[in-house]
């Protein structure tokens, strides 16, 4: 099975596992390098429901970070300390989205919060997917990167090549391994992660034959790194919109055992017989729109909530009232 494929369907096992986590694929976790997760579970925290009722979608750091509030509106230009674009666009998603309400005062715009940001998650743990361990690739520098930066709580390779002890003494000691065989979702433990200190990090930038340049990054900026990819995976999930091709249907990943549900959500492609991204899709001259509501799914199969209640008494953007 191609990368993708694996990657999709160990985001379903994940996701019906128990207990039930935040599953999401591909964002970004560093600060200041171009270093991507491929699969990034977050485990609820006891603050967890607060959090889905405010909205289905990620919130801006900027916008948790701006001394707002619930208790009284402000002019919005005097809650930021960051560029005013930057600001604005924060400002006008939050109220688009409905974590900030605004009201039109003195012909200034001023915003509060509709609700107190909650300390919602728990843990997170970035999977590294490396199905052919025969061609590792960056495999070793980009462990060394995630262990280092430790922005995560654990970091984990899952692969689904026999896995030996010459494997094992080339990855960190502190990455915990996964053989995961993506036909049967059965999942064996190599090795268990370690728990990675996270209230500081050290962060590989530009490599020199002799040196390599880093960045040592603080503890307030690894909880703002972690929340913004608590965010980005609340909001994003795993799932790719379905192509809308006839060919394409709509697969359910099996359970890894019998503690655990099966989801679906996997497009899968009759002609290529294998998984595939919309851009994968085989060419066809009949045209289908697909009608698999992924966020529907994700409602279903996960704790994410798709229509929460919501904590705004309005939403409407800056435009409509002016900028002032």
């Amino acid at each position: 099975m191609r990368e993708f494929g694996f990657e999709m369907v160990l985001c379903g096992v994940l996701e019906g596992s128990d207990p039930p986590s935040i599953v999401s694929r591909q964002l970004g976790a560093s600060t200041r390098g171009r270093r991507v997760v491929d699969i990034l579970t977050v485990t609820p925290g006891p603050a967890f429901d607060a959090r889905t009722t405010i909205t289905a979608e990620s919130i801006p750091e900027a916008a948790i970070t701006a001394d707002v509030g619930v208790g009284r509106f402000r002019y919005w230009k005097d809650c930021f300390d960051c560029h005013p674009d930057r600001a604005r666009r924060a400002t006008e998603r939050a109220i688009e989205i409905g974590f900030f309400e605004r009201e039109r005062r003195n012909g200034r715009t001023c915003v509060r919060q509709t609700a107190r940001y909650p300390d919602w998650f728990r843990t997170l743990r970035a999977i590294e997917n490396k199905p052919d361990l025969d061609r590792p690739g960056e495999l070793a520098r980009q462990l060394r990167t995630d262990v280092s930066l430790a922005v995560c709580d654990e970091v984990i390779l899952a692969t689904q090549s026999h896995v030996t002890g010459a494997h094992l003494n080339r990855i960190p000691a502190e990455v915990g391994v996964w053989q995961f065989d993506p036909d049967t979702g059965e999942r064996d433990v190599i090795r268990a992660p370690e728990r990675l200190p996270t209230d500081a990090g050290v962060e590989p930038l530009d490599r020199h034959p002799t040196r390599t340049d880093i960045a040592v990054v603080s503890g307030d900026e690894l909880n703002r790194l972690r929340r913004q990819l608590a965010e980005r995976a609340y909001g994003k999930g795993w799932r790719v919109p379905f192509p809308s091709c006839p060919h394409v249907e709509n697969r359910t990943v099996p359970p890894a055992s019998t503690e655990t549900t099966s989801t679906d959500g996997v497009p899968y492609c009759t002609q290529q017989q294998r998984i595939v991204r919309p851009s994968d899709a085989c060419n066809s001259s009949v045209s289908a729109d697909s009608d698999v509501d992924i966020a529907a799914i994700r409602d279903r199969h996960s704790p994410w909530v798709r229509s929460p209640t919501g904590t705004a008494t309005t939403q409407s953007s800056l435009a409509r009232f002016g900028t002032n």
